[in-house]
């Protein structure tokens, strides 16, 4: 049983879903890509148990089989070939596999696909559609707020929410929180959980269009289909806690800054801060924002002061920079407003202008100031 391939075509999508591959598991299948020929389409299949990926593409071939193939040599010699097309054999008692190109042979062994994992069904699912780009952003805006705790399970992944407002993404960590919402997608009223390591998966290979993704779902799985690629993974099964309890709702002083130069501020001042709080205080009063940042321990200092719109009465609130720096670095607007109401209330950050259809809210905690 054989067929013939574009090895870079073949690399190409094998990239796409390497990524679910993990390299210490228990069984070995799992380190596998599982090929399955029909005729002249090809189905290659990664697994991690957790998270299913698959890609199919156009091959040559006149026959049917199947056989799991060990992903790592495969894709070093594949990266090794210049691009040319590539015979691919597989013997069918011993799963024996040779790869034939223009001037070499390379053999290696494969595993029966029988031994490899069986992908979820999509049952009783419930399904919603939308544009590539609302989910790319989506993930892009949300997936750094995310918790790493794996005692509080539901906060390591991001929450889809879909109801008469649209879809909302949210993702915390009890220190920062975001909250994005797209009101032009319609479906269902219904919440799930998507894991971190499935959504940076989805992230690397959905791209930034107008393409359809059917987005499929029920109580244990989520499946995500788009031009040639299938990404099945299980939900995290808990309760997402009641963020919209933590959103202050008033908020009397606001701040307008240039977002370029607030973050650039902020990643030379925060050089100088302790290295465990990391520190910042924003000082404001009228047109002027001060920021500084010190360490006692080391007597290290800075500050420096931007020209802002402040209004409300002075006051002076410290926070992480490390959060702040990653906020802003997930905006792409030229001005910001930050909501404030007391130094040891959180604050709310959102652009300065909003996009169509989007709602934008990102909050982030204070840390107690220095005496």
């Amino acid at each position: 049983m054989r067929f013939v391939v574009s090895s870079s075509q073949l690399l190409k999508n094998l990239q796409k879903i390497g990524g679910v591959i993990s390299t210490n598991t228990v069984l070995p299948i799992l380190e596998d890509f599982l090929f399955d020929i029909d005729k002249n389409r090809l189905n290659i299949t990664a697994t991690d148990l957790d998270t299913t990926m698959s890609v199919s593409m156009e091959v040559d071939s006149k026959e049917t089989f199947k056989v799991a193939i060990p992903a790592r040599i495969l894709l070093d010699s594949l990266k090794a070939l210049p691009e040319q097309p590539i015979t691919i054999a597989v013997d069918e008692t011993t799963n024996g596999i040779e790869i034939t190109t223009d001037n070499g042979k390379y053999k290696l062994s494969g595993e029966n696909s029988i031994d490899f994992p069986k992908e979820p069904s999509a049952e009783n699912v419930e399904q919603v559609t939308l544009a590539s780009s609302i989910l790319n952003t989506g993930i892009s805006k949300t997936l750094f707020a995310a918790s790493t705790d794996e005692l509080r399970p539901a906060m390591t992944g991001v929450l889809f929410q879909l109801d008469e407002n649209g879809i909302t993404f949210v993702a915390t960590d009890a220190h920062k929180l975001v909250k994005f919402n797209r009101s032009d997608v319609q479906g269902g009223n219904t919440a799930f959980i998507v894991p971190r390591k499935a959504l940076n998966l989805l992230k690397s290979v959905v791209p930034n269009n107008d393409t359809e993704v059917a987005v499929q779902f029920n109580k244990a799985n989520a499946f995500f289909t788009f031009d040639n690629i299938q990404l099945i993974c299980r939900l995290i099964d808990a309760k997402y806690p009641d963020y919209n309890a933590v959103i202050p709702k008033e908020n009397p002083n606001l701040l307008t800054v240039a977002k370029d130069d607030f973050l650039s501020s902020l990643k030379r001042t925060s050089i100088f801060s302790n290295k465990t709080t990391h520190q910042v205080v924003l000082k404001m009063s009228g047109s002027d924002l001060a920021v500084s940042a010190q360490d006692l321990d080391f007597s290290n200092e800075a500050s420096e002061k931007l020209t802002c719109d402040f209004q409300g009465s002075a006051m002076e609130i410290g926070f992480n920079a490390k959060f702040l720096i990653e906020m802003l670095s997930a905006l792409d607007c030229s001005d910001i407003n930050i909501e404030l109401s007391t130094p040891n209330r959180a604050g709310i950050i959102r652009p300065s202008e909003k996009e169509e259809n989007e709602d934008l809210l990102m909050l982030v905690m204070p840390v107690m100031l220095n005496n």
